[in-house]
């Protein structure tokens, strides 16, 4: 990736914890003291610039998964704790409980995620699969889990849920791995 592309790509995630969706081109340029000439020479639309803000944000989600599985301080449930609810620490806190506003306005974009979200589970596998074989955690059906945390992680992009009960998206998903990882029971 050309360096312009990811200073605006870095401009777009800086908007979007301002404004959410509701960013504009116009914000961008603006941000990047940039004409919106310039800028639509590098993206020519916003749904073109999202499309590849996804892929930019995944890669950097990909990247930190790649450090919890090699960071060897970290012990086998923790690991798989932090691996499920991986989110690059520039990506916290900017308001992705409003994912849920893609669906509707760029389906597209929505339908790249949502695929995201399906797919290359093969290091969290392999450290479920570490964590049973060490008796860290009980036998479990990973397609079962892994079915549980894609459909929790869809309906949070799907509904408002998050939003109309004051819920950030993190927030959300700690409460997901810790559901998962201790079950509902009182101890």
């Amino acid at each position: 990736m050309n360096e312009a592309k990811e200073m605006v790509l870095n401009a777009a995630i800086d908007e979007f914890g301002k404004k959410g969706l509701k960013f504009t081109m116009d914000d961008i340029a603006k941000n990047l003291s940039m004409s919106k000439k310039t800028l639509y020479r590098i993206f020519d639309t916003k749904e073109t610039m999202l499309l590849a803000l996804a892929d930019y944000c995944f890669a950097d989600i990909k990247r930190s998964e790649k450090a919890i599985v090699d960071d060897d301080s970290l012990d086998i449930v923790t690991k798989i704790e932090k691996i499920m609810v991986v989110l690059p620490e520039r990506y916290q806190n900017i308001g992705l409980s409003n994912l849920y506003q893609l669906k509707d306005k760029y389906p597209n974009i929505y339908s790249r995620v949502a695929s995201y979200l399906s797919t290359d589970w093969d290091a969290t596998i392999a450290l479920i699969e570490q964590g049973m074989a060490e008796g860290k955690i009980r036998p479990i059906s990973i397609p079962i889990l892994q079915a549980m945390v894609e459909n929790t992680i869809q309906s949070f992009m799907q509904e408002d849920v998050l939003v109309e009960n004051g819920i950030t998206y993190e927030t959300a998903m700690q409460e997901m791995i810790t559901i998962i990882m201790q079950g509902i029971k009182a101890n």
